[in-house]
């Protein structure tokens, strides 16, 4: 069984601060990727509601999350999502099914 771990974390941005949420999870994007243990990292937009996005991320496993976290361009954004969002963020973590 595969250790790997997805997340699927949604945001809601306070009116008017709708194209700096896209713009702050667009800049993550590139350096995520560039990390060891980072196998997915794409967000997503609803089109019918500008507020909302989410991101879904694949890791190849609990430790590669944790140390995500623990990075520069993980702080940076969690400062300014605090800044930026309505309500908290979520996040939800979810693993392969056994077959």
């Amino acid at each position: 069984m595969s250790n790997t771990l997805t997340i699927v974390a949604g945001f809601r941005a306070e009116p008017g601060q709708e194209q700096r949420l896209r713009d702050e999870l667009n800049a993550m994007i590139a350096p995520s990727l560039a990390e060891e243990g980072c196998l997915g990292y794409q967000p997503y937009a609803d089109p019918h509601r500008p507020d909302r996005m989410i991101i879904v991320e694949e890791w190849a496993d609990e430790a590669a999350l944790d140390f995500h976290f623990s990075l520069p361009h993980f702080q940076h954004v969690a400062r300014v999502l605090e800044e930026i969002l309505a309500e908290p963020f979520t996040l939800r973590r979810l693993t392969d099914v056994p077959a």
